[in-house]
């Protein structure tokens, strides 16, 4: 069927944009989704609503995509947005795509009932199929009702989880074996126990979605593609409100620094859901990626990993030293909410390139106290960080540990370098134990028998093994300046002490 054969319907009042009208289809493919080529084989009149449009950008990719795979032409239905707009025209000219604007009075489903008498029994099946589907989540179908129609549609079950190993929508067995098998997975869609693993979205791993299909779907993985492709718009709708609840978040922060007046401030903190005498945590956040030069901020990768990890129940707002979030405990104690943070965190540990650095202020009341609850939970981060990842508290940054995370780490392998060396030199030459005596020595608190007795060696031992260290190193070990230098330099080498 010719482009210009369905323009003479004047019934139907479409408007070619862009494109040669006297270009033939020979079947209609209806869809939303933002990356659909690989649905598509090629003389597609490919009918669109629109929902995937999110900005100019998006038309040029999947006009681009459409092109790709052969399409003949495009039908842009105007009732989304009220318009076809203009960047979209723009695509289609560049890449010679006839475009067809159809009015908002005009369903697809009219316009489709003209051309499907003209198909086979299967086409008009996978029309009928795509509609339904499509028609679903432009009527705000929530994830579960999405599954139960695809039960119905295509014989497809399963769950989505997120890449710590939470379950969003359905059941499975093991979620977090599933998380850990999506996280290392070299390619997906991967097969993993009796399920089908697929992607959704072409977001970072760590704060991706995991499509979960029951049985072994790589043979008929379109099936998975289009579902996880649903999926993904569902989630796309999601995060346009998200969207706006990080910006009032990031207002509160931003006002709390800036010290702003402490009525308005608790009227902002009510705006985040929060009220006035409620107990909260302050949560601050990055995810590092060594080496990586391209993809996502660290501060936003780390706000939405923290999102995922608290299960969408809190917004993070990304800043220029980390993500941060407010975090109504609501009856859970700032240990139990460290605890949820740890499990999700070490989950994530499967992912070789990204480390999720994680602050935790203490419990505190009111928005007067935001200032210095993102300063601790900052402080703490920045010690995660030292570590080479994980969550720390507030309890852990009132110590020494403070000190050495706010101090470079090549200073202090540098400093402990310069101190332990002569140590450790001569314990390799020696097979001897001076390095494991004195870390020892210091945990007893300078006491030799209680330290003879953990060596289990005699008291004199002890005490030569102490004076030949003061004798390798120039120190005075019964000076508390020279055993802090030794305290903190076995503590930031890791050594045994």
């Amino acid at each position: 069927m010719r482009i210009s054969d369905l323009l003479a319907i004047d019934d139907l009042r479409l408007t070619l944009l862009a494109g040669d009208p006297d270009r033939e289809f020979s079947t209609v493919h209806i869809t939303d989704l933002p990356e659909p080529g690989r649905y598509l084989s090629g003389g597609e009149l490919v009918l669109t609503g629109l929902m995937w449009r999110h900005s100019p950008e998006d038309s040029a990719r999947f006009v681009a995509a459409l092109a790709d795979a052969g399409v003949a032409a495009l039908g842009a239905g105007a009732a989304w947005l009220g318009h076809v707009p203009a960047d979209l025209v723009a695509a289609c000219q560049a890449a010679d795509l006839p475009l067809i604007e159809v009015p908002t009075e005009v369903s697809f489903r009219t316009l489709t009932e003209l051309v499907v008498p003209r198909l086979s029994g299967d086409v008009r099946d996978e029309l009928g199929r795509h509609r339904r589907l499509v028609a679903a989540i432009a009527e705000g179908a929530d994830l579960r009702e999405l599954f139960e129609l695809t039960a119905a549609e295509l014989g497809v079950t399963g769950a989505v989880l997120s890449a710590c190993g939470g379950v969003i929508v359905g059941q499975v067995q093991d979620p977090v074996g599933l998380a850990r098998a999506y996280l290392t997975a070299p390619r997906l869609p991967a097969q993993v126990g009796g399920n089908t693993i697929f992607a959704v979205g072409r977001g970072h791993r760590a704060a991706g979605w995991i499509l979960s299909c029951d049985g072994d779907l790589i043979g008929r993985a379109d099936l998975g593609y289009e579902l996880a492709a649903c999926v993904g718009l569902e989630r796309s709708r999601m995060e346009e409100g998200r969207r706006v609840e990080r910006r009032l978040a990031e207002q509160l922060i931003v006002a709390a620094l800036a010290e702003a007046d402490v009525a308005e401030l608790n009227a902002r903190l009510r705006t985040c859901g929060i009220d006035a005498a409620e107990p909260y945590a302050i949560v601050n956040a990055t995810a590092p990626r060594p080496g990586a030069t391209r993809g996502p901020d660290p501060a936003a990768l780390g706000g939405q990993i923290v999102e995922e990890l608290l299960g969408r129940e809190v917004v993070a707002a990304a800043g220029a030293d980390g993500a941060v979030a407010v975090v109504p405990l609501r009856g859970r104690t700032t240990a139990e909410l460290a605890d949820r943070l740890r499990a999700g965190a070490e989950v994530l540990t499967a992912l070789p390139d990204t480390r999720v650095c994680a602050g935790l202020s203490g419990a505190l009341t009111g928005a007067a106290a935001i200032k210095g609850g993102v300063e601790e939970a900052g402080h703490a981060r920045r010690l995660a960080e030292a570590r080479a990842g994980g969550v720390v508290t507030s309890d852990e940054i009132y110590t020494h540990a403070l000190l050495l995370a706010t101090v470079p780490g090549d200073v202090r392998r540098s400093f402990a370098a310069r101190l332990l060396s002569p140590l450790l030199d001569y314990d390799r030459r020696h097979q001897s134990e001076l390095v494991r005596t004195l870390g020892i020595f210091l945990d007893c608190a300078g006491s030799w028998n209680a330290c003879a007795e953990q060596l289990h060696v005699h008291v004199n031992t002890v005490r030569y093994r102490i004076r030949r260290i003061e004798e390798l190193t120039g120190r005075n070990l019964s000076t508390m300046a020279d055993r802090v230098d030794f305290f903190l330099a076995l503590r930031d080498t890791g050594l045994p002490r």
